[in-house]
């Protein structure tokens, strides 16, 4: 951390500190993705040498819908989640960005998809570092998302374990498939599962899930289960076959009428961001 952010912090955390969080925004001009990226930054009114830990949220546009600002404020004056910078990058075009880094699409997307992922490790990590007093290890590390954000969460942190250990998925697009669904093998070629099931070493992560159960209608097997919920479990069974332990390692929580939107996802996002940080 920088000598002149770190005097900096300390006037921010004495102001900030009846409210208990302080809210900024910024802009980040990215060689990777040759454009200017907008982060939004959530940190707690703590002094400067308070190491903290990090959440990264895709999406970052959605956190205000889901009153992330005054949730944290809650969870801090309880003391139930620890100091913690919480940062939301705002989106420019999802379907090009979000996506898996190996292999796009049947349709083409995720086109930069590695890009993001090199922009989050080489350009907005060292700079939250120079700017905050963070955790250096993986462990007190998270990234997370929503819908194909999420998606985009769970292959970051599979990439990169040493630099996320944690990743959190809701409503995640899992569905993504390198080859058009066909009613024949409605199940087939869905890329994360694919890579999941060819991995023959530890995992090294864990995974918060969160499906909701009106999160779509579609039932592309016809078992009776929506496909975002079918996903996210036969997903979650694939990791346990590959030695994760369900509640310690993975971890998932089904909304109840829950639906495919910020609201849904910021009744939960305070029991992901407890699980992710004491984790």
């Amino acid at each position: 951390m920088k000598p002149v952010n770190y005097l900096r912090q300390i006037v921010g955390s004495v102001f900030s500190r009846r409210k208990g969080l302080l809210r900024r925004e910024y802009t980040l001009s990215s060689k990777h993705l040759q454009r200017e990226v907008l982060v939004t930054i959530y940190r707690p009114a703590v002094p400067p040498w308070r190491l903290l830990s990090l959440v990264v949220f895709n999406d970052g546009q959605d956190l205000s819908r889901m009153q992330l600002g005054e949730r944290l404020k809650r969870m801090y004056k309880t003391k139930r989640l620890p100091p913690t910078l919480v940062v939301g990058v705002h989106a420019a075009n999802r379907m090009r960005e979000y996506g898996t880094a190996s292999k796009r699409d049947h349709a083409g997307n995720g086109a930069a998809a590695a890009a993001y992922q090199q922009f989050l490790i080489d350009e907005l990590l060292p700079w939250l570092q120079d700017h905050n007093n963070i955790y250096h290890t993986a462990e007190r590390r998270a990234i997370a998302g929503f819908s194909l954000g999420g998606l985009s969460a769970f292959d970051t942190a599979w990439n990169h374990p040493r630099v996320f250990r944690t990743a959190g998925i809701f409503s995640g697009s899992l569905w993504y498939r390198s080859k058009a669904y066909t009613p024949k093998l409605p199940d087939a070629n869905r890329i994360v599962h694919d890579y999941v099931r060819r991995h023959r070493k530890a995992i090294a992560n864990r995974f918060w899930f969160m499906a909701g159960t009106a999160d779509e209608t579609e039932d592309r097997n016809h078992n009776g289960v929506i496909d975002s919920i079918d996903d996210t479990l036969q997903l979650m069974a694939l990791l346990q076959e590959k030695g994760l332990r369900p509640e310690e390692e993975m971890m998932y929580v089904e909304v109840e009428g829950g639906t495919h939107d910020p609201e849904t996802w910021g009744k939960v996002v305070g029991d992901f961001l407890e699980w992710a940080v004491k984790g």
